[in-house]
């Protein structure tokens, strides 16, 4: 993977500007990190004249106020999780559409679904460059869930024979990369990190005021978790290292951000946890600034949006030693990494920090030090730049 650097090149404007078909599974239907990374990505190649088509699937209504002209591919809410859309191929209106648009390239923001296949097959039809970014661990997910976890082999293979496919596939760590690569994937890579707002996730926003509604004292030790309440986010191991802790009697508050079809389980068996529900903007900074330590478990991350957030804001993050937190947290000096789903291991390493207050200033010190290396704008200029060199044919 070669240096790139972070600036958006300059581009002959005689000609006509840039045009991006983006095939997305998730865009504006759901608030969560895929989508809200690639409204920044349409916001940041509009603002700099590139016009952005998205084809993706559409809810009753938007979750948010979306970037950039969306159009609604059929879908139907998934079958057993119907947060989530599942996508049908483009229809004969969608791909009248695309081709009417005449993409210069077309950048598939990848879930396995009909939608993203059959727009690899119209890319290829219409011999448009394609180009993928990869946001979530798909083929893991399956374990957790029994009645699909027999397709975790076949859908490992169509994946790579995807990614294989695509003239480049953007991926967001270092550590997603050595794993892809070590499974067989071919080498058409490029670093895409994610950015985080330095001013809207700031140690400064800590509001004693907050820990009082709340029932928190100002000397009380806050473990956090922020993340959508589903399996695959490891609840489990969430769940049994919180409960360890209050079976061994190390003094914490814990509370857990966010909602999903393992709240209320994990309500029933965590009662002295709050759970605050899914929280955003200055309400969500507050709850990450006014806590202390940082748990996050999953191991299906590519990046880890929320754990960089939590750096920004000053917390000591116990995460897995997995993709995603392996390329974020600094072990031994912004947090752990802890072993994928180890009880034991998740536990110390909280305990190691709830007791040692000068452990936990350091770290923390730490944390946002390593947050600052994470711009928002650098990391959507490097798309750009991708872009602008593969069709230029300099793309290494």
């Amino acid at each position: 993977m070669p240096d790139q650097t972070t600036e958006p090149p300059s581009r002959d404007r005689t000609r006509r500007p840039l045009r991006i078909a983006l095939i997305a599974s998730s865009y504006n239907y759901i608030k969560d990190g895929v989508a809200l990374t690639l409204n920044r990505l349409v916001a940041y190649l509009e603002q700099h004249g590139v016009e952005v088509l998205v084809f993706a699937p559409v809810g009753d209504a938007p979750a948010f106020a979306h970037h950039g002209t969306v159009v609604p591919v059929p879908s139907i809410a998934l079958p057993r999780r119907p947060e989530y859309r599942l996508a049908f191929g483009l229809s004969r209106d969608n791909r009248a559409r695309l081709k009417a648009f005449d993409p210069d390239v077309i950048h598939i923001a990848f879930a396995p679904d009909f939608l993203g296949y059959s727009a690899w097959r119209l890319a290829e039809r219409e011999k448009i460059p394609l180009v993928a970014s990869y946001h979530t661990r798909y083929e893991t997910y399956l374990k957790h869930y029994w009645y699909v976890a027999p397709l975790k082999g076949a859908l490992a293979w169509y994946l790579r024979r995807f990614y294989s496919a695509c003239r480049e596939v953007y991926v967001p760590s270092p550590s997603m990369v050595e794993v892809l690569l070590a499974e067989g994937s071919r080498d058409n890579f490029r670093l895409w990190p994610r950015g985080v707002d330095l001013d809207q996730f700031d140690p400064g926003k800590k509001s004693l005021a907050w820990r009082t509604q709340h029932g928190i004292g100002a000397d009380e030790v806050v473990v956090l978790h922020v993340s959508r309440l589903v399996r695959e986010k490891r609840t489990d191991t969430l769940e049994a290292t919180l409960r360890l802790l209050e079976a061994r009697g190390v003094p914490h508050r814990s509370v857990i951000v966010g909602d999903g079809p393992e709240r209320a389980n994990l309500e029933s068996r965590l009662p002295r946890t709050v759970f605050t529900g899914f929280l955003q903007g200055e309400d969500l900074s507050v709850a990450y600034a006014s806590s202390d330590i940082f748990v996050f478990p999953s191991e299906t991350e590519s990046f880890g949006n929320v754990t960089l957030e939590a750096l920004a804001s000053g917390l000591p993050s116990v995460c897995a030693d997995a993709t995603g937190s392996r390329s974020l947290v600094e072990h031994g000096r912004s947090g752990y990494l802890a072993s994928p789903g180890s009880v034991e291991d998740f536990a110390g390493y909280v305990t190691r920090l709830i007791e040692d207050e000068g452990l936990r200033r350091d770290m923390a010190a730490a944390a946002r030090d390593r947050s600052r290396t994470f711009s928002w704008d650098g990391t959507m200029a490097r798309i750009l730049g991708y872009y602008e060199a593969l069709l230029a044919g300099t793309a290494t």
